[in-house]
């Protein structure tokens, strides 16, 4: 038997079946066992969604990134501070949810000791910052 010939149709259609899906609420990478057609990585993130507060704090994000310098960053704190001085530390899981959400569309980076880190498996203090051309996102977990 003759081997078949891989097109690159074929490759492409082999790659979006194996491409990463990301959660819609929280931005963590959806295992591969998930039905295609999911949106949520589970109940809790299906019935939370993505609310007002969500984008507001994606938009703050993006405007702290606009204001600094291109090789800035900046801590999902500045974000849950600039849009609630008071009751910041409440919305400190929601500012790291939008900037999983906003690596999942390569909006932004997250990073840990300089370090590019998967924002699936972030433990610890993080910053964000816009992506810099040529580097490798780390796909490991910070142990520290």
């Amino acid at each position: 038997m003759g081997r078949a010939i891989r097109t690159a149709a074929d490759a492409d259609a082999a790659e979006s079946a194996h491409a990463e899906r990301t959660c819609a609420s929280c931005g963590r990478r959806m295992p591969a066992s998930a039905a295609p057609e999911a949106k949520w990585c589970s109940a809790a993130c299906r019935k939370h969604g993505i609310d007002d507060t969500d984008r507001a704090l994606e938009q703050r994000i993006d405007e702290l990134l606009a204001a600094r310098a291109r090789t800035s960053s900046i801590c999902p704190s500045d974000a849950a501070r600039a849009l609630d001085p008071d009751g910041w530390r409440d919305l400190m899981e929601p500012a790291r949810r939008a900037a999983r959400r906003m690596v999942a569309r390569g909006e932004v980076e997250i990073t840990q000791h300089g370090s590019v880190v998967d924002p699936s498996t972030a433990k610890g203090p993080i910053r964000i910052r816009r992506p810099r051309s040529g580097t490798p996102v780390v796909r490991r977990r910070c142990t520290r």
